[in-house]
């Protein structure tokens, strides 16, 4: 599994079930992480609970001397969950990217619901965009501080 952790300010996503249909938002969220999550064929419940741990542990957040020691839990921080599957696409060759390394949906939907549902579990607020459906995510990235996490 992959995930882009980015600190945020504020974010939300958006989400549409066809063309026809008007964007409504999903998930919003103040002072806390945008999480992208990826999932690729060989990804485990397992792994999704590694990378569960792995974000709600991280100490991204500001002390009171301006140092990132602080988990989100500990400064009342939220995170925004979004399944991303082009976090797995493949540039090595030519300009339009491979996404055969992305699980299909059938397979990264209970991965996802699975990081949320350990989330969750720490006692940290999460919202979520809606799977298979086209979203727009818009968030103020705190830093900024962006990170990228396999497991």
């Amino acid at each position: 599994m992959r995930a882009v952790v980015q600190r945020v300010r504020s974010a939300h996503v958006s989400s549409r079930l066809d063309a026809d249909a008007e964007f409504e938002t999903v998930g919003e969220i103040g002072l806390g992480a945008c999480v992208l999550v990826g999932v690729t064929h060989s990804d485990t419940a397992a792994d999704a609970d590694r990378l569960a741990a792995k974000v709600v542990g991280l100490r991204i957040f500001d002390d009171h001397e301006g140092v990132m020691n602080l988990g989100a839990a500990d400064v009342g921080g939220e995170f925004l969950v979004v399944s991303q599957f082009t976090l797995y696409g493949d540039t090595t060759r030519g300009r339009r990217p491979s996404w055969i390394d992305a699980a299909r949906p059938e397979r990264a939907e209970p991965l996802v619901e699975r990081v949320v549902e350990q989330l969750r579990s720490s006692g940290v607020r999460v919202e979520t965009g809606r799977f298979r459906t086209e979203m727009r995510v818009e968030l103020v990235n705190d830093g900024p501080v962006t990170l990228v996490i396999d497991v």
